[in-house]
């Protein structure tokens, strides 16, 4: 394998893993640069064709990737007795990242990231994958982030402004992680360089969990092999022991990887396809059940008992309680000593379940301890202590072969040898490339992020729930506002930035009469003359009938007016709208205040609509018991952002559907109706995945269906409420929690019919008809925070900063609710 390079060689080599200036286009050209069909031949004739390799979890297959000034397409080329084959074709206006990848520590791969977070990696040769990058980059795909992406990780993560985000708590600890391997090279398509996450406990044997204690944390500023101190010695002594008489392999304190295949497949045992990988790579059966992971107390007691395991985690421990779960009940054998068959996950005596271990693990790695620590962990395995004289000292170096640069298997000609040696790195781990050269800054306090936040960066509401207030908009706006929404609107696509600046955003209504308003509104006091952090300013077509604008054709006398007949675009260009006489489904032009599309598929009217957060997908559902998926098209012209065919149909129901929520990311397309059942279906292929069963309650065995919340975190909220309501009912208004992947969890009874609620992150949030307004934390369904507003509550709307919450009351009056802001 020939000698390695010094570690101060390796660390200038990682710098250059960018695209060479001959290989970049230069910016598009004047009114060029949104055209996903320009500016390159026909559409039809390829502009890239190439051979590649399609790396997944479970094979690498040999194909050709073509890509077209509209289309990108990756054709098998195994052969057919090779079993599913796997073609794609997408549009390349669906194209949102690519990412310069390593594989086999050689930087010859790209790694596509979609809007919907499909995502794919494909391997090349490095002459290929820099020329490959720098077309797709020429074709100026509408959506896709490529100046960002032209730097080396390095550069990527300085200029996306996360680590400023991070340290000023715009952006959760879990998400900082998530972006960091992402940017160092991390993907869930290689086992070899999956993304790897801290272990932040240290302690697995209490009864009760108690983050307030710093004890209960792991040190976050050493190595999983020393955070045992009585394991320095031994490991300071091996590498100071060392000698390689060849002179090939320099010194190391740790002879594994703190995170490579093995590992993985390790915690993953549980759930296909990592099921198979790890019976492949014990040659055909489980590994001995003392050596699978059946107690998380046990893996992490062997982890301070010895240096020579090293295994950090994955982010899985943090969101995916179904890989503790033996669900397929897989023999794995009995331990030696007690002779107890392995099956779940043993979990720690403070985890009451799997969901209970994954909502406390989370939890802690929120805490104030770990935020204050994490920078520390950063710097080992992604910073300045990854490698060099900085790594030595912190007892941080790793077998040489983890690290990029050790390695040219482009001058290994023997195949045979070349197989082993990328079966070797494959097998032992890479160790992600260096994004910091310089200590980490520390996150700042919760404390100092509250007090020195500046008047343009209003606070969180989810860190000061006892400091809500609630501030009446003293500008009448006609008639009671039923929705009432504030657009992302984001004017950088890029989703590592987030956007800033003194640029007013809107803030829209909906009146019950159908009249439209557009408001101004900053989440922060323009003039600093009001006690209070937000500036609304009233749209002034609503002063007069002769002005207001209003959303043509009558409504279906026979339906309530609500909010759910309603949305925005994430780009504030359009509004949606249901509830029609016709059966139709509307849009209007926000900018012009007049129709664009009406498209009528629905045999009778449409009762609920709601739009993905990618802006992909719209959803509606109908009194004739189906929904619709309409796939939108926001580049065009605007009488074709509603298609006139339908995505996908979707069916089940027996009665008429209530509510929707679409979540591309997520594959998934939910509704509920008001015979009681809550269908689940994927967006993409529109197959039914599973009914969400709610249990007879209160009395109601067949409840109906209002309202539904789901949270990014895996959670769906569902309201549920009496079939026969009437204005003397009580009782059997009911929330009801469960998992994405189906598994009730718990339900909570409530006081008052809820009217709308909204989810977000660990936290919900619900407006009530007897005018209560509740922040929930979900697991558990703990009220968090209480407040009366007087009026029952029409619609609910969060600000894209999660700094205040927009509450439309029956009674006509605009709610703005907020963290009070500190005596000055």
């Amino acid at each position: 394998m020939g000698h390695p390079p010094p570690v101060a060689a390796q660390v200038a080599l990682h710098r250059e893993d960018s695209v060479p200036e001959e290989d970049l286009p230069g910016p598009p050209p004047a009114g060029q640069g949104q055209r996903p069909d320009s500016p390159v031949g026909d559409g039809l004739k390829p502009v890239v064709d190439e051979e590649c390799d399609l790396v997944t979890l479970m094979k690498v297959v040999r194909g050709r990737f073509q890509a077209t000034a509209t289309m990108m397409r990756f054709s098998d080329l195994s052969p057919a007795r090779e079993g599913v084959r796997q073609d794609f074709c997408y549009p390349l206006s669906v194209l949102r990242e690519v990412h310069l990848r390593r594989y086999n520590l050689r930087r010859s791969a790209l790694e596509f990231f979609l809007v919907d977070q499909t995502n794919f990696f494909l391997n090349f040769t490095t002459k290929t994958r820099n020329k490959i990058f720098g077309k797709l980059v020429s074709l100026h795909p509408p959506n896709l982030l490529y100046s960002s992406m032209t730097r080396s990780p390095a550069d990527v993560l300085k200029a996306s402004g996360l680590t400023q985000r991070w340290v000023q708590r715009e952006i959760s600890n879990f998400d900082y992680l998530m972006h960091l391997n992402t940017i160092a090279g991390r993907t869930y398509n290689d086992l070899s360089q999956y993304p790897v996450f801290p272990w932040v406990l240290a302690d697995y044997s209490s009864e009760e969990l108690d983050l307030d204690n710093p004890a209960t944390y792991r040190d976050l500023s050493r190595p999983i092999g020393v955070v045992n101190p009585k394991n320095e010695a031994e490991v300071k002594a091996k590498y100071e022991n060392f000698v390689d008489l060849t002179g090939a392999v320099e010194k190391f304190h740790y002879g594994t990887h703190y995170s490579n295949s093995a590992g993985v497949l390790h915690y993953l045992v549980r759930l296909e396809p990592f099921t198979s990988l790890h019976i492949e790579l014990q040659s055909g059966r489980f590994d001995v059940a003392d050596r699978q992971f059946h107690s998380v107390e046990a893996t992490w007691k062997m982890l301070m008992d010895s240096p020579s395991d090293v295994k950090e985690l994955i982010p899985e421990f943090f969101y995916l309680p179904e890989f503790l779960i033996n669900m397929n009940r897989f023999d794995l054998g009995r331990l030696q000593s007690t002779r107890e068959p392995v099956g779940d996950v043993c979990l720690p005596r403070w985890a009451r379940s799997p969901e209970d271990f994954i909502f406390k693990h989370r939890k802690a790695l929120e805490s104030e301890h770990v935020s204050l620590h994490l920078h520390e962990w950063i710097d080992l395995i992604f910073g300045y202590k990854q490698k060099g004289p900085a790594a030595v000292e912190a007892l941080n170096v790793f077998y040489y072969v983890s690290y990029e640069g050790v390695v040219d298997l482009d001058s290994i000609k023997d195949p045979i040898q070349r197989a082993a040696t990328e079966g070797i790195i494959n097998n032992f781990g890479q160790t992600p490339c260096q994004l910091l050269k310089e200590p980490h800054p520390r996150r700042m306090s919760l404390e100092a992020s509250l007090t020195g936040r500046p008047d343009s960066k209003p606070p969180s509401l989810f860190l000061c729930l006892s400091d809500f207030k609630a501030y009446v908009i003293e500008a009448p706006l006609g008639c009671p506002v039923v929705y009432v929404c504030i657009p992302r609107c984001s004017t950088a696509k890029s989703s590592f930035v987030q956007p800033h600046g003194s640029t007013t955003e809107t803030l829209i209504t909906v009146g019950q009469d159908g009249s439209l308003g557009l408001h101004g509104w900053l989440p922060y006091d323009r003039t600093r003359a009001y006690p209070n952090y937000f500036t609304f300013d009233k749209d002034p077509t609503l002063a007069s009938p002769k002005t207001v604008r209003k959303i043509s054709g009558p409504f279906d006398p026979s339906l309530e007016v609500h909010g759910r007949l309603f949305a925005v675009s994430s780009d504030a260009k359009f509004l949606v709208s249901g509830g029609h006489w016709d059966s139709s489904v509307r849009a209007y032009s926000l900018l012009k205040g007049k129709q664009v599309a009406r498209v009528i598929l629905h045999k009778d009217v449409v009762t609920c609509l709601a739009l993905d957060m990618c802006g992909m997908f719209l959803m509606t559902g109908s009194r004739d018991t189906t929904c619709i998926l309409w796939e939108l098209n926001q580049q065009s012209a605007q009488g074709s952002f509603l298609p006139e065919k339908p995505f996908q149909i979707l069916c089940g129901h027996e009665s008429e559907v209530s509510c929707v929520a679409v979540l591309t990311e997520l594959d998934m397309a939910i509704s509920g109706s008001r015979d009681g059942t809550v269908n689940v279906h994927s967006v993409r292929d529109g197959h039914f995945l599973h009914t969400l069963q709610l249990p007879c309650s209160m009395g109601q065995p067949h409840a109906a269906v209002s309202l539904l919340a789901v949270s990014h975190l895996g959670y769906i909220c569902v309201h549920s409420r009496p079939q026969n309501r009437s204005a003397t009912t009580k009782g059997g208004h009911v929330l009801h929690l469960f998992t994405i992947n189906g598994k009730y969890l718990m339900q909570k009874e409530v006081s008052s019919e809820v009217s709308d609620m909204l989810a977000s992150g660990d936290f919900l949030i619900s407006g009530h008809r007897d005018g209560s307004l509740i922040v929930w934390e979900q697991f558990g369904m703990n009220p968090r925070t209480t407040l009366s507003l007087g009026s029952p509550v029409a619609s609910l709307a969060l600000s894209p900063a999660q700094s205040h919450i927009i509450c439309s009351l029956r009674d006509g009056k605009l709610i703005v609710v907020g963290v009070a802001p500190a005596p000055r």
